[in-house]
């Protein structure tokens, strides 16, 4: 076994939430590719159905999954329809997530029922699928990776009323490093990429404004917006073997733009 070999994850198999979504769509078929059995979980149907398709024609053989994961049954039953599937579940990357720019509003009249809905999106959209998925690693007694998505935003206010996203990506890197140490006594390791403004099909709109991408390029000091297939490696490295030392961190992918703040 070659020193690379421990970057591969054949034999393994992935379960990824929001895996129809511009990030998770990107992160299923690179996991395809560095040998990882997939389950697709969205609850857009007509998403998943042509992400599916695509990791097909590529050669793949996914499995899709329909679920709403804010509900605890819906995640218990995705997680259940993947080992039924597979006959294990080795890896849990939460791509369920955003809405930072679809409800902006002042921190002191910042409304309930949007708060709510970030916080479900972003939150418990993924810890009761985790919560779902590490009991099946624990039960299968060979450890498993967690893999996050967090935000610069967990740790950069921004002046444009986004109380609840900031709120919501804090919680996800606090539960990275709670979970990663409760967990470490079942061989799970926990951990989190932290990106900037990523150019996905979700904010197409705002990048065709030259205007608005020049001010988004101006703050990375390595010039351009990020790309989905920047987020594939990190991941890859925390889904695999490579990284089975490493528990507990958030790893910022931003081009530099922390470094200037």
């Amino acid at each position: 076994m070659s020193q690379t070999d421990m970057f591969k994850l054949d034999g393994k198999v992935a379960f990824i939430p929001g895996g129809s979504g511009g990030i998770g769509s990107s992160l299923a078929a690179g996991m395809c590719e560095a040998g990882a059995s997939i389950a697709v979980v969205d609850r857009d149907g007509d998403g998943l159905d042509r992400t599916c398709q695509r990791m097909r024609e590529a050669g793949s053989r996914p499995l899709p999954i329909a679920a709403d994961l804010t509900d605890r049954e819906a995640a218990e039953r995705a997680v259940a329809e993947t080992v039924a599937h597979y006959g294990r579940l080795d890896i849990i990357v939460n791509a369920i997530g955003g809405g930072a720019g679809k409800v902006l509003f002042e921190a002191q009249d910042y409304p309930e029922k949007e708060w709510d809905w970030i916080m479900d999106l972003n939150v418990t959209a993924t810890v009761l699928p985790t919560q779902a998925a590490v009991k099946q690693m624990i039960k299968q007694g060979e450890g498993g990776r967690v893999i996050n998505i967090s935000s610069v935003r967990a740790e950069l206010g921004i002046n444009a009323g986004y109380s609840a996203y900031v709120a919501a990506k804090g919680a996800i890197s606090s539960l990275t490093r709670q979970w990663a140490t409760e967990w470490a006594k079942y061989g799970i390791t926990v951990n989190a990429i932290a990106p900037t403004f990523v150019d996905t099909p979700q904010v197409a709109m705002l990048l065709d404004d030259p205007d608005f991408k020049a001010g988004v390029v101006s703050r990375i000091p390595i010039g351009w917006v990020g790309e989905t297939k920047d987020l594939l490696g990190p991941v890859l490295l925390f889904a695999s073997d490579a990284s089975s030392f490493v528990t507990g961190q958030i790893l910022t992918i931003d081009g530099g733009l922390t470094a200037t703040q």
